[in-house]
C-alpha cells in the first residue's frame, strides 16, 4: 500500500514539475514576443523605419477614389469593389484584382475550350455558353464571394472595436489629454483594423487636415454609422462646447445598446440569412462540382437548342433570386 502511495506521489510530483516548467517557458516566450511584436500594421511599419509619408501612402493605397473615367453604369460597381477590397485589406488593389480575375477567366476559358475540343465534342453555341458560365463561376463569382466574406468579417471587427476605442478615448480625455493626444493613444493601444485607421487619422491631422474631416473620411471608408455619430458629436461639441468625455460616454452606451439590439435581430433572422447564403452559394458549387465529376452530364445536351434557352433562363432566375434574397436578409438596425 505504501509503495502504491509513493508511486502516486512521485507521478504527481513529476507532472507538477513538468507543468510548472512548461508554464514558465511559455510565459517567458509570450512576454518576449509582446515586447517585439507591433500591435497593429501602422506601428509595425514605424518599427521597420518607414517614414510618415510612406505609411500614409501604403495605408491609403486601397482607399476608394473618384472614378470619373468610367462609363456611368460601371462607376457604382467599381466603387463598391474598391470599398470591398479596402475593407478586406488584401495585398492587391481593386484594379489589380480585376486584371487578375480577367486573366484567370481567359486562361480557364481557353483550357475549357481546349479540353472540350480534345474530348472530340463539336463546338456549338451551347458548349461555348457552358464554358463561359463555368469560367465566370470559377474565376469571378467565387473570388468575389470570398473577398466579400473577408471584408464583412473585418467590418464586423471594427464595429466591435469601436466602443472599446471610445472608452479608451474617454479615459484619455478625463485624464487630461487633448483630443489629438487621445487619438494618438488609440493608435498605440488598439489592434488592427481600427488601430491603423486611427493612425491614418492622426497622420492626416498632423499634415493639416481638420479632425472632423479626417474622421468623416474614415467613416466613409468603412460606411459605419457609429463613426459618423462620433464625428457629429465632436463637431457639435466643437461649436457649442460641453463635456466631451460625458458626451462620448453616452455615445458609447448608445452604440453598445444598438449593437445588442442588432445581435438580437441577427439571432432571430439567422435561419433566413443562412438559407440565403446556401441558396446563393450552393448552385455555383454544385454546378462546378458536378461538371468536374461528370462533365458529360452537361456536354451531352449542350448541342441542343433548348439547352441555351433553358441555361440562360436558369442564370436569369438565379440572378433575380440572388438580388431578392439580398434584399430580404439585409436588415437595417
Amino acid at each position: 500500500m505504501l509503495d502504491f502511495l509513493f508511486k502516486i506521489i512521485a507521478l504527481l510530483a513529476v507532472f507538477g514539475a513538468v507543468f510548472l516548467a512548461t508554464q514558465a517557458i511559455l510565459d517567458w516566450s509570450f512576454s518576449r514576443t509582446a515586447h517585439t511584436r507591433a500591435i497593429n500594421k501602422r506601428l509595425k511599419m514605424i518599427r521597420e523605419g518607414a517614414s510618415r509619408e510612406e505609411i500614409m501612402s501604403r495605408l491609403r493605397k486601397a482607399t476608394p477614389r473618384q472614378l470619373t473615367s468610367l462609363p456611368g453604369f460601371l462607376v457604382g460597381p467599381a466603387k463598391k469593389l474598391e470599398k470591398t477590397m479596402m475593407t478586406a485589406a488584401l495585398p492587391v488593389g481593386a484594379t489589380q484584382a480585376i486584371f487578375l480575375m480577367m486573366g484567370a477567366f481567359v486562361a480557364v476559358m481557353a483550357l475549357l475550350l481546349l479540353a472540350i475540343g480534345g474530348a472530340g465534342i463539336a463546338f456549338s453555341a451551347g458548349t461555348f455558353v457552358l464554358a463561359f458560365a463555368l469560367a465566370v463561376c470559377a474565376t469571378i463569382l467565387l473570388p468575389l464571394m470570398v473577398i466579400s466574406s473577408i471584408a464583412q468579417r473585418r467590418r464586423k471587427k471594427v464595429e466591435e472595436q469601436f466602443p472599446v476605442a471610445l472608452d479608451v478615448f474617454v479615459r484619455a480625455l478625463r485624464a487630461g489629454h487633448p483630443i489629438a493626444s487621445a487619438i494618438e493613444l488609440l493608435t498605440t493601444e488598439m489592434e488592427d483594423p481600427i488601430g491603423s485607421e486611427f493612425g491614418l487619422v492622426s497622420d492626416e491631422v498632423s499634415y493639416g487636415a481638420e479632425l472632423t474631416d479626417a474622421l468623416g473620411a474614415m467613416a466613409d471608408r468603412w460606411d459605419l454609422e457609429d463613426i459618423r455619430m462620433f464625428v457629429v458629436s465632436l463637431s457639435v461639441q466643437n461649436e457649442t462646447g460641453g463635456n466631451l468625455a460625458e458626451i462620448l460616454q453616452n455615445l458609447s452606451e448608445v452604440i453598445r445598446a444598438r449593437a445588442s439590439l442588432y445581435m438580437k435581430v441577427r439571432a432571430l433572422s439567422s435561419e433566413g440569412r443562412m438559407t440565403g447564403w446556401m441558396l446563393t452559394i450552393l448552385p455555383i458549387v454544385a454546378f462546378l462540382g458536378l461538371f468536374m465529376v461528370n462533365p458529360e452530364f452537361y456536354l451531352s445536351v449542350a448541342q441542343e437548342t433548348m439547352f441555351i434557352v433553358g441555361f440562360i433562363g436558369l442564370l436569369t432566375l438565379y440572378a433575380i433570386g440572388f438580388f431578392w434574397i439580398r434584399k430580404l436578409v439585409n436588415l437595417k438596425v
